[in-house]
C-alpha cells in the first residue's frame, strides 16, 4: 500500500495509521476495487503545528513582494506541465477513476487558475483624487491563514480554485482534502515546495470529520473555503462564521437542461450526453434534469439515446466514461434508478445499471450513463434530489415559462443551460431564471477566470464567489487611505529655492 503523509512546515509527516481509531478510512482504485491505503485522522498535535507554522510563515510571506509570489507560482506551473504532468495525471486516474482525458482536462483547467494568479496586480486596489487635495486609495491585504476543504470529484483543479490565489494575494493555506483522493494534492504541494515556495505557506493535513472540526474553529484560522454536498456545506459555513471566521462554501446542484424546438438537435445530445455522463456524473455541474419544452423538442431523445448506448466503460479509449468513487455510490445512484422505476412509473430509456459488479463480473465501481423519462406530475426524488452520478432525468412542458418555473422552484440554484437558435429566447431565458451560472448552448456552463464559480440557494453558502475575481475579493482585506495635504510651510512652494 502506499504510504500518505501530511506535509507541514515543508516537510513530509506519515499520517497515522491507527487501527483503534473511529476515524479510519480506506482508499480504493475506483476502475479495480484494489487497496490503495489505509489512515486515520491526523492527531490534534499535528493541527496545531500546522496552523502555527502558517501564522509564522505568515509574517514573511504577506511582505513579499507580489512579483516573488508569482515568480514562484511560475515554476510550479512550469513543473506541473513539463515534469510531472504525466505523473499527476496517473494520480488522478488510481484515486478517482477519471478517464483519462478528463484527468488531463481537470489538471490544467487548475493550471489555468495558477495563470491567472501570476499577476503581479493580482491584488492591487484603486486610487482616485475624489475632491481637491483630497486622495482615496484602497489596497489588498492578506486575511491570513486559509482552510480549503476539497472533495473527491476533482483532486486537482478544485484545490487549484483557491490556493494560487490565496498565496498569491499574501495568504497561507492548510488543505485538507477529501479522504477518498488524498494523494495528488499531496503531490502538488510537494510540487511547490520544489518550485521556491517557502515552509508554512502551504500545508495538507489528512482526516475526516475531527480533523474539519478543529481547523474551521482554530482561533488561528481567519478564512474558510468548502465544495462538497449541501449538509456539509452548511455545518462547515454555520461553525466556521460562528467561531469568528470569513467562509464560502459550495453545496450541491440540480442543474436542468432545457431544449427548445428550434435547437439543433445533433448537436444539443451531444453536449448534454457530455453533460450529464462526463466525469461519471460526479461534479455539480452535471446535467440533472432534461426539460423537453414545446412540440418537437422531443426529437433530441432519438439521438441523445444513441450516443448514450454508445458509450463504453473504461479509462483511456475514445467514447469511455470511467467509474463511479466508490460503492456506496454505486448502491445510491442504482437505488434512485430502482425508485424511479419500481415506485414512479418512470421509464428507463437507457440502462447504466448493466455496468454495475452487481450485473457483470466487472471489478470496481462503475455505473453506465442512464436516462429516466418521468411522468409530468411524478413526485420522484430522482428528479430533485442531487443523484451525483451519470443519471439524467427527462421530463416535458409545454412553456418556456414553466420550464423556469420549475427550475426556479429547486431548492438549489448551481447551474442551469437552453439549448435554442433563438437569441430573443435565451437572453429571456438567462434573465429569469435564478441560478449563479447559465448556459445558451453549453451544458456545462463553467466560467473561467476572472470570472468566479458559484451557485446561488442552498447551492452556495456566504457572500460571493470561489476563484477569479471572486476569491481575490473574498481572501484579502481592502484597507482604504485618505490622505489631504494643504499648502506647504513657507511660501510657494513651487517657485521656493531649496538649496540654501
Amino acid at each position: 500500500m502506499k504510504i500518505l503523509h501530511n506535509v507541514i512546515n515543508g516537510k513530509l509527516e506519515a499520517v497515522q495509521n491507527d487501527r483503534e481509531s473511529t476515524e479510519r478510512f480506506r482508499v480504493s482504485n475506483p476502475a479495480s476495487g484494489e487497496l490503495v491505503t489505509e489512515f486515520s485522522s491526523s492527531s490534534p498535535e499535528a493541527i496545531e503545528t500546522a496552523v502555527s507554522d502558517a501564522l509564522k510563515a505568515f509574517e514573511t510571506w504577506s511582505r513579499t513582494t507580489c512579483k516573488a509570489r508569482a515568480h514562484i507560482l511560475f515554476n510550479f506551473r512550469a513543473l506541473c506541465l513539463n515534469k510531472y504532468k504525466e505523473e499527476l495525471i496517473a494520480l488522478i486516474m488510481v484515486e478517482n477513476g477519471k478517464h483519462k482525458t478528463d484527468a488531463t482536462a481537470s489538471l490544467l483547467k487548475g493550471l489555468e487558475t495558477v495563470e491567472y494568479a501570476l499577476s503581479p496586480n493580482l491584488s492591487s486596489g484603486y486610487i482616485q483624487e475624489v475632491s481637491t487635495g483630497i486622495t482615496c486609495q484602497d489596497r489588498r491585504d492578506p486575511v491570513g491563514v486559509l482552510v480549503s476543504i476539497c472533495p473527491f470529484n476533482f483532486p486537482a483543479m478544485v484545490p487549484m480554485w483557491t490556493v494560487p490565489i490565496a498565496i498569491a494575494c499574501g495568504n497561507c493555506v492548510i488543505i485538507k482534502p477529501s479522504e477518498k483522493v488524498p494523494f495528488t494534492i499531496t503531490r502538488m504541494v510537494e510540487i511547490m515546495l520544489e518550485a521556491g515556495l517557502p515552509s508554512g505557506v502551504v500545508s495538507v493535513i489528512h482526516g475526516g470529520r475531527s480533523v474539519v472540526s478543529r481547523l474551521i474553529t482554530h482561533p488561528g484560522v481567519s478564512a474558510v473555503t468548502f465544495v462538497g454536498s449541501t449538509p456539509v456545506a452548511e455545518i462547515v459555513y454555520n461553525t466556521a462564521v460562528s467561531s469568528g471566521k470569513r467562509a464560502i462554501c459550495l453545496g450541491g446542484a440540480k442543474n436542468h437542461l432545457v431544449v427548445m424546438p428550434d435547437a439543433d438537435f445533433d448537436q444539443s445530445a451531444t453536449d448534454i450526453l457530455n453533460s450529464f455522463a462526463g466525469s461519471a456524473g460526479q461534479r455539480c455541474m452535471a446535467a440533472s434534469v432534461l426539460v423537453l419544452c414545446g412540440k418537437g423538442s422531443d426529437k433530441v431523445l432519438e439521438p441523445l439515446i444513441a450516443k448514450a448506448k454508445a458509450v463504453k466503460p473504461g479509462q483511456t479509449g475514445s467514447g469511455e466514461i470511467g467509474p463511479v468513487i466508490d460503492q456506496t455510490a454505486v448502491d445510491r445512484i442504482t437505488r434512485y434508478i430502482d425508485n424511479s422505476e419500481s415506485k414512479h412509473g418512470a421509464c428507463v430509456l437507457v440502462d447504466g445499471r448493466t455496468w454495475t459488479n452487481r450485473k457483470s463480473n466487472r471489478a470496481g465501481f462503475w455505473v453506465g450513463p442512464t436516462i429516466i423519462q418521468h411522468p409530468m406530475d411524478s413526485a420522484d426524488p430522482a428528479l430533485v434530489d442531487e443523484i451525483f452520478g451519470p443519471v439524467i432525468s427527462v421530463i416535458k412542458v409545454d412553456k418556456l415559462q414553466d420550464a423556469i418555473t420549475r427550475i426556479n422552484e429547486s431548492q438549489f440554484g448551481n447551474a442551469a443551460c437552453i439549448y435554442t437558435t433563438c437569441g430573443q429566447a435565451a437572453d429571456f431565458f438567462t434573465r429569469s431564471v435564478h441560478v449563479g451560472m447559465m448556459g445558451v448552448n453549453v451544458g456545462v456552463p463553467v466560467p473561467r477566470e476572472p470570472f468566479s464559480f458559484g451557485g446561488t440557494k442552498r447551492s452556495k453558502f456566504g457572500i460571493g464567489d470561489i476563484t477569479g475575481d471572486g476569491l481575490v475579493e473574498f481572501c484579502t482585506i481592502r484597507r482604504k487611505i485618505t490622505t489631504k495635504w494643504g499648502a506647504p510651510r513657507g511660501g510657494d512652494f513651487v517657485s521656493r529655492n531649496f538649496t540654501g
